[in-house]
């Protein structure tokens, strides 16, 4: 497999320094916090940058080392990307091994989402947990630069747009073959995951930053059971709700396999699932995420 390009491993690098400076929270208060949106985005602020920012306010108010066991958050409103983001946090309960806070985002003087997030002392216990399942390794897998410079006459021009577009994440899906057939298969994808460079040795930024990409992909998986894809222009998607649970430490700069699929949709709304592995087979987090699957001609917006 061909190395990266030097202004490709520059242009990811500097995707992930834009990152990390956008999960660095400007703190007003002692509970609250005001965030930022990439200058270049999508209509919508991105549901991954929003269930980042709020970790990161959380965790700025837990005093002790406590890392986050699980998140339960509500996407109520599309994110307007051109004003900043208010983070406005609840110190809910300290106790002698948990601490819970309640977060909201605000935007034009209404919450647009809200989290509640529990950390937990590190403690020792029973342990066991799912197998990972038998993929390629992510080396044995092109780059997304190999697979667009094959690819990119094949591909609609939004997802090429998509897959062009510099990235904070390098992601290298198993099995690229439903974004070229429209085939009905089973709603279930394998996609390897790392951060695009060297993170610091900061353990609840690794969390922060697992939680901005375990939005990616995940309510697309729903998707493949109909042959469709997250750019068609005739369906409107939106996450409703996200939850995540943090079993194992980890690195967010190093592979993790993000296993995903979709047990269930009707009703204009999908249900995806996801477990993220570590390359040497760790069960390190679990995902689960209803979403909006609406059919463009019936479409209208949520208020």
């Amino acid at each position: 497999m061909p190395a990266a390009s030097g202004t490709e491993a520059k242009s990811n690098g500097q995707a992930l320094k834009d990152l990390l400076t956008l999960l660095d929270l400007e703190r007003l208060e002692d509970n609250l916090f005001r965030g930022h949106s990439p200058k270049e985005s999508w209509q919508r602020v991105y549901g991954g940058q929003v269930l980042g920012q709020a970790l990161v306010a959380a965790v700025r108010t837990i005093s002790e080392p406590r890392p986050v066991h699980s998140l339960h958050a509500y996407f109520l409103l599309g994110g307007d990307p051109s004003i900043p983001i208010i983070y406005e946090v609840e110190r809910t309960r300290d106790g002698g091994s948990f601490s819970t806070r309640r977060i909201k985002a605000i935007q034009h003087g209404r919450t647009m989402f809200a989290m509640s997030a529990s950390f937990h002392k590190s403690e020792d216990g029973y342990e066991h947990q799912a197998e990972m399942p038998q993929v390629p390794p992510p080396d044995e897998l092109p780059s997304a630069a190999t697979l667009m410079s094959k690819l990119l006459d094949r591909l609609p021009e939004n997802m090429r747009s998509y897959w062009q577009r510099e990235r904070p994440f390098e992601m290298r899906p198993v099995d690229i073959s439903r974004y070229l057939t429209r085939e009905k298969t089973a709603p279930v994808q394998h996609v390897w995951i790392k951060a695009n460079g060297t993170l610091p040795d900061d353990a609840s930024l690794h969390q922060c930053m697992l939680a901005y990409a375990s939005d990616f992909t995940l309510l697309d998986t729903a998707l493949i059971a109909h042959g469709k894809l997250l750019f068609d222009s005739d369906i409107q998607l939106a996450s409703l709700d996200h939850a995540l649970w943090f079993h194992r430490p980890f690195r967010a700069d190093e592979w993790l396999l993000y296993t995903q699929d979709s047990p269930n949709a009707n009703g204009a709304r999908g249900l995806c699932r996801g477990s993220i592995f570590s390359q040497d087979g760790r069960l390190i987090a679990t995902v689960a995420q209803e979403g909006l699957i609406r059919r463009r001609e019936s479409a209208y917006l949520i208020k």
